[in-house]
């Protein structure tokens, strides 16, 4: 049996636009530690080989300092360590992947071809490729297929299993013909559970740190245990730093502010939070909310979904401008009823209806 730890999509020095220049900053420097905290794991579980598969850089743009982390953690795995450069770090005479002095347990492949690693002390071979351009429309798996020998075959690939996909689009046909024991696969940076197709368990570990509110949630690497035949795996948490979407209703809430803290969790200070306000009620002042909540938060935007509060509506009955604005409005409302852009143009028809100012309105 072979234990391996399975990683993909670190996508090292990420922009992180959706935060402060200042906490961006900060977030590639945490980042830049994610490889020492693998290197750690590797050792915790006494693996006996990494497989990394593709995009641990975000592009081709990258800081010298994370060049350098990258290679004295992978110097400190306690075995040796797979490369399958992605899509976002594909491999080039001129990328950081050619360099001569990376550490010696590290393969890097350098070729679109499966490329075959033979490691006799596990009586294993690892299989890999490289993306050699950032689109990749034929099957990484196209053609291949590992020897019947009754040895233990695992895959090392970036690839998408996405029909017509221009990142390396593999179907459950190629991995099945591909007689490996166990594929890793990078690309989709939503982790699965273990698939199999044909005799061929295969996984996705997703990225290890969400990157924004479409990475949501526990982000980490697998744990696997490998044999001729039978294949488990792990999700281990990795991430420092998580992305949630939190959703507080606000009906019958007189207190918004003690609502919200209600339910932020108790380690808020650590993740970074996009609170969809929603329900009926008065419009809440988000600049007020937003000032009182952030030092609660390492990241937090607030968005305001409510709806006018019933009684409000009742005015449509009313033979007034305001009812005929309300009647109006009630018309398009019941279409969509939480259509925010519709709540917010009748709250701004109501305030110059009744010669005032709605408050924080954007």
């Amino acid at each position: 049996m072979v234990k391996l730890i399975h990683g993909a999509d670190f996508h090292l020095d990420s922009p992180f636009s959706g935060l402060s220049p200042e906490r961006a900053a900060r977030r590639r420097q945490e980042l830049r530690k994610l490889p020492a905290r693998l290197a750690q794991l590797a050792r915790d579980r006494g693996a006996d080989l990494v497989l990394l598969s593709g995009d641990l850089l975000d592009s081709e743009r990258i800081y010298p300092e994370t060049v350098r982390a990258l290679k004295i953690a992978l110097g400190e795995m306690p075995c040796p360590v797979f490369i399958a450069p992605g899509n976002h770090d594909c491999w080039s005479e001129k990328s950081v992947w050619a360099a001569p002095d990376w550490p010696e347990q590290v393969h890097i492949f350098r070729t679109p071809r499966m490329e075959g690693v033979p490691l006799p002390d596990w009586n294993c071979t690892v299989w890999g490729r490289a993306f050699c351009s950032p689109h990749q429309e034929d099957s990484p798996l196209a053609g291949f297929s590992a020897p019947a020998d009754g040895e233990l075959h695992l895959g090392c690939l970036h690839g998408d299993t996405a029909p017509q996909s221009p990142y390396g689009p593999l179907t459950p046909e190629d991995i099945a013909r591909s007689g490996l024991t166990y594929l890793a696969l990078g690309h989709i940076h939503q982790r699965t559970e273990l698939q199999r197709a044909g005799n061929t368990f295969w996984a996705y570990p997703g990225c290890p740190e969400g990157r924004g509110f479409d990475e949501t949630g526990e982000k980490g690497v697998l744990y696997v245990e490998a044999e001729p035949g039978a294949v488990s795996a792990q999700f281990v948490p990795l991430c420092r730093r998580r992305y949630e979407r939190l959703t507080v209703d606000l009906t019958g809430q007189t207190d918004c502010l003690a609502a919200v803290r209600a339910a932020l969790p108790p380690d808020a200070g650590a993740h970074i939070f996009r609170v969809l306000l929603t329900g009926e009620g008065e419009r809440p002042d988000l600049t007020a909310l937003e000032e009182a909540l952030a030092p609660l938060c390492y990241g937090l935007t607030i968005r305001d979904h409510t709806r006018l509060p019933l009684d409000l509506w009742k005015r449509r009955e009313e033979d007034s401008l305001t009812g005929l604005f309300l009647r109006e409005m009630w018309a398009l409302c019941e279409q969509d009823p939480d259509d925010p852009k519709l709540q917010l143009a009748a709250r701004y028809g109501l305030a110059a209806l009744e010669d005032r100012e709605e408050g924080n309105l954007l």
